[in-house]
């Protein structure tokens, strides 16, 4: 049941400056990737869909004020990561 992750620019970009700024999550921040590809309905992922005006995507916690945002493609086993960061980094 393994899924596709792709980047969007945005992301990578912020990605990079994320991992500037805590280089203590890099190990963190893979192995939710990876989690996410293997299973995105992982409990500990706590993947959730958000409303709003960022209807239409989801969210998974690094920890406890970290998130990254993605859109889930279920039918086409794509997992697309728009944004990481603070809980109010990405939910504005």
């Amino acid at each position: 049941m393994t899924f596709e992750i792709y980047t969007t620019t945005t992301f990578e970009r912020n990605l990079r400056k994320f991992l500037r700024k805590h280089p203590e999550l890099a190990e963190r921040v893979d192995q939710v990737i990876t989690d996410l590809q293997e299973n995105p309905w992982q409990p500990h992922l706590r993947l959730h869909a958000l409303s709003g005006s960022m209807s239409g995507y989801h969210a998974v916690r690094i920890d406890y004020s970290r998130r990254i945002v993605l859109a889930l493609r279920v039918r086409e086993r794509q997992i697309i990561l728009a944004a990481i960061g603070t809980h109010d980094e990405v939910y504005r």
